[in-house]
């Protein structure tokens, strides 16, 4: 008889957990394998085996189902000196995409890519968007284009990420501190694009997308703790510590263009000192005329225009003090120049060095971007495939 509705201890051992149980081992043991086929290459079932302590049976079985939810694939044979021929097996790259989006005040970039990380489609397009709206549809219907070229589904692509100027602001909806874009602190311009896309869409501040870029593609690979430096038309900062985004409380973390600056007329912050736009307005003050851009300015100062070459010199030097404060904050052990103006590391890297020296002892090792221009949106598609292959194995695997 039960009392206070306890139950018998036969009856509870009898609870139907135990297939839902197996169930999860099987999808455990499964992931486990594409997640070390993914980082480890193509491998056979006995050096899965091996590697994962799994038996040959289990990895046998466990192959065979993600085979036939399209998640891996043979990818050749290997032929021991002794034994068998074995099959090797790889993650098939076209189980599932990701997209990159990368909106610039001057351009927007887009890319499409596979499970592997391989970019299988790509466009480049001027920014002439004038209001926030324009620039939300200028962003659809170039990923639709993208999307479509690539000779992909909509519905293959399981996760979009966009990097934008500024921070996203989940609660409300909306991106603050995005000076340079009018009008794209507007409430909803991300939830349009996501219902419009059809796809499901995070936000990112582009200066941490560019950190993450670096760090999965480029020179920051490997790096326990450093800190991209954006300088373009604005100043941001991303920072990638042990591999992970650090962000902050709120998603400001690394927005060091904020930091105070003495101007000189009225205070100004560190971003109107070090942007491009400080470039061309230190030139003008040196005495150069005419249509300049940061661009043109740095090519000036190649051919060896003093006003130019003054203005190269007090960018370098300001760009020193930004690393200072960066170095102070997290003692960074690799500090990564880019943006627009990083393309003229080769001018800049000397009075960045020399001036360091003489700001503070704390002198991390400071090199150009690999990435370049595309450091932002590489970032964006690593970390859309991040939650993109997660979408993937869980809709492979229940279907």
């Amino acid at each position: 008889m039960r009392e206070n509705g306890a139950m018998p201890a036969s009856d509870a051992i009898a609870q139907p957990e135990q297939p839902w149980n197996r169930q999860r081992l099987r999808s455990t043991n499964e992931r486990l394998l594409l997640d070390r086929l993914r980082t480890g290459g193509a491998a056979s079932r006995a050096q899965l085996a091996r590697e994962t302590g799994l038996s040959k049976p289990t990895v046998s079985s466990a192959l065979a189902a993600l085979e036939e939810a399209g998640l891996v694939r043979e990818a050749g044979t290997h032929a021991p000196e002794r034994g068998r021929v074995a099959v090797l097996y790889a993650p098939d790259p076209a189980a599932g995409y990701a997209l990159g989006i990368d909106i610039g005040r001057s351009w927007l970039r887009v890319a499409v890519a596979d499970l592997d990380g391989g970019v299988v489609a790509r466009t480049d397009v001027r920014n002439r968007a004038r209001s926030s709206g324009a620039m939300a549809d200028l962003v659809v219907s170039t990923a639709r284009q993208v999307v479509a070229n690539s000779g992909v589904g909509a519905h293959e692509v399981a996760h979009a990420v966009v990097g934008t100027p500024g921070v996203y602001d989940e609660e409300r909806r909306r991106v603050r501190y995005a000076m340079h874009l009018p009008g794209w602190g507007r409430a909803g311009l991300f939830d349009r694009m996501r219902e419009e896309l059809g796809i499901p869409l995070e936000v990112h501040n582009d200066a941490n997308l560019a950190a993450l870029g670096e760090y999965t593609y480029g020179v920051g690979a490997g790096s326990r703790l450093f800190t991209y430096i954006l300088i373009g038309t604005g100043l941001g900062m991303g920072v990638v510590s042990e591999g992970r985004l650090f962000t902050g409380a709120r998603g400001g973390a690394g927005e060091i263009g904020f930091l105070p600056w003495p101007g000189l007329q009225k205070p100004e912050t560190l971003e109107d000192a070090v942007s491009g736009e400080a470039v061309v307005e230190a030139a003008r003050r040196f005495g150069m005329t005419g249509q300049l851009t940061a661009k043109a300015v740095f090519d000036a100062a190649r051919e060896g225009d003093s006003a130019a070459v003054r203005a190269v010199r007090l960018e370098g030097e300001r760009i020193a003090y930004t690393v200072a404060a960066a170095a102070a904050v997290l003692d960074p052990d690799l500090v990564v120049l880019g943006g627009g103006v990083g393309h003229s590391i080769d001018l800049l890297l000397r009075p960045v060095r020399e001036t360091l020296r003489t700001l503070t002892p704390l002198r991390p090792k400071i090199v150009p971007s690999r990435l370049g221009e595309d450091a932002v949106l590489l970032g964006a598609v690593a970390t859309a495939l991040g939650t993109a292959r997660d979408v993937v194995f869980e809709r492979r695997s229940a279907s």
